[in-house]
This record gives structure tokens, sequence and C-alpha cells, in this order.
């Protein structure tokens, strides 16, 4: 009889054991940022990570920073199809493949990083997240990160200010714009931006702030047009995972995810405007002039906007007009 017990023992403990490691699930999170310098994108998603593995649910996630498993422009189609778990992505990579992303980078439609945390819980973002979900991804994390334009020989504050400009573009919708108001495009490469402004090829850009930051610009450049509270350049970059990834998960770790996706979005939201201010103040260290746009600015830009960049996606996207008076409604 002992003998018999203690078999069963042995049978209800390797039962155990295997129940146990196949609850035991690793998921990949990829991005394209920096890892472990401080980048607060990086940042997110190794806060995810953590809070996932404290909860103690069966889940471990691995982050793969600097483009290091996928390169950026990949990283949507790998989510889709279920080959990627998780990423930090700037959505506007994916307007190719779906064209209602190019709102999420769409010029003067968030304004101030305060009016971007009510936006999240608009309509348009509602409309946003619902074409998301539609092609097999959910949202974790809200994230918009503010951005500018630096420029050399002179700022960039009103339209009448690119004439003559020679302007490396973040993204079409900011280029139809730039090219109205008298910029040439030109489009060198991103790691290449510095040695154009050095070589004349490039006298402005845009792009989010922390870019700025990290590519040096404020040696290159000697103006900076920053967000304040009328800026045009907004990016969303949120924390993604892909639906095929998240239904092979059981409920307590959906919702151990789930949690650790809001805490994230909140760690992010109490640093934006301090990791704004580290960027400007990098420029202002190296004597760059900053400025900011006035609500008269911001409006002229914005008729700017509706000549070029609102009406062509008006035009090419269904619901585009719609969207965009969504986004602008939010005050």
């Amino acid at each position: 009889m002992r003998k018999m017990t203690t078999i069963l023992a042995g049978v209800v403990a390797a039962v155990a054991l295997t129940a146990s490691a196949q609850a035991q699930v690793t998921l990949k999170a990829s991005h394209q940022f920096p890892g472990g310098k401080g980048d607060v994108r990086d940042d997110m998603v190794q806060m995810i990570a953590k809070e996932v593995g404290a909860a103690n649910v069966g889940v471990t996630i691995q982050v793969y920073p600097g483009a290091s498993l996928f390169k950026p422009n990949d990283q949507w189609n790998a989510m889709v199809n279920g080959q990627l778990d998780m990423t930090l992505f700037p959505l506007d990579y994916a307007s190719g493949k779906v064209p209602t992303f190019s709102a999420t980078l769409m010029p003067g439609l968030i304004r101030s990083q305060e009016r971007a945390k009510r936006i999240n819980n608009s309509q348009f973002m509602k409309d946003i997240r619902a074409e998301i979900e539609k092609h097999g991804v959910i949202v974790l994390s809200d994230a918009w990160f503010a951005g500018g334009v630096a420029a050399k020989g002179g700022c960039i504050v009103k339209p009448d200010d690119l004439k003559g400009k020679k302007f490396r573009a973040a993204g079409p919708t900011f280029a139809g714009m730039w090219e109205m108001a008298g910029a040439s495009i030109v489009s060198p490469p991103s790691n290449e931006i510095y040695n154009a402004f050095q070589s004349g090829v490039v006298s402005a850009t845009d792009t989010s702030l922390g870019s700025f930051q990290s590519m040096r610009l404020y040696e290159v450049t000697d103006c900076l047009t920053a967000p304040g509270d009328n800026a045009l350049w907004f990016m969303y970059e949120p924390v993604l995972m892909s639906k095929k990834s998240f239904a092979k998960l059981n409920k307590q770790q959906q919702d151990a995810v789930i949690a650790a996706g809001k805490k994230a979005q909140a760690f992010y939201e109490g640093k934006a405007d301090a990791v704004n201010e580290a960027a400007i103040k990098a420029f202002k260290d190296h004597n760059v002039k900053v400025v900011t746009l006035s609500d008269a600015d911001y409006d002229l830009w914005i008729k700017e906007a509706k000549k070029s960049s609102y009406a062509k996606f008006a035009k090419d996207v269904p619901n585009g007009q719609k969207l965009i008076d969504e986004a602008l409604a939010v005050k």
C-alpha cells in the first residue's frame, strides 16, 4: 500500500510539473530604440517585461532592443503573422499597408503633450485602435512623442520661413505640407542626417525630440522649433501585441499583460514633459536658439495643412476627413 501511495504521489508530482512547464510562456518583444541607455521607449517595454515577470503567472518576456530581432519596418507584419509577440512601434511606419495610420503622424492634430493624454480617450483614438485590432494587433500602452523642427540658417516658425529650405521630412503627411510651403524635399536615410546637415544637403528636418538628441543635431543646427503649447509634430508610438500571441495566454496571464501595459503608459505620461525638457536643454546647452509657435503661427500651419496633408488624407483614406475632425475636436 505504501509503495502504491509513493507511486501515486510521484505521478501527481510529474503531472503538476508537466502542467507547470506547459504554463510557462516566453514572449518576444522587439523595438528599434537603444537598449539600456535611458531611452524612455526601451524603459516602457522593459517595465512591462519586469511587471509581467513579477506577477508570477508563468510568462517571461524577452526584450530585443536596437532592431536586433526585426528591422523597424518588418515588425508590423511580424506581429500580424504571430512571428513577433510584442513591440513598441511608430504606427505610421505601417501606413503603407494601412493608410489610416497616417493620421498618427499628421501636422497639428495633437498640439501639446497635455492634449495627447486627452486624445487617448477620444473617438479619434477609438477609431484608430479599432483599425489596429481589425488587422490582428491590440494596444497595450498608448504613447505620443513630441517633436519639432531643427534648422540651419534661421528658425522655422511660419510657412514663409521654409522658402529655399532643403527639408528632410519624417513622413509623407509632413512632406506634403513642407513642400506646399516652399521647401524642397530631400530624402537621405535617417542615419545620414547629421552628415547631410554638415554638407549642406539638408537645411531643416522634423522628428521626435528624443531622436534629435540621440542624433546630436544640436551640433549641426542653429535653431530648434520646440513643441510648447502649439506643437505641429507628434507621433503615436504605442506598445502593441499580436492578437495571436495574446489569444494563447490564459485569462490570468492576459490580465497581467494588460495591467503591465497600463502601468507603462502611466509611467511615460508622468515622464513625458521631463523627456522633452532634457532634449531641449541639450540644444540650449550647445547655444542653439530654441523657439515655440504662437497661437497665430499654429493657425497658419493648420491652414497650410488643410490645403495639403489633410486634403490628401481625406481624399485617399475612407473616413479620412472624419478622423481629422475628431482629432481637432479634442481641446
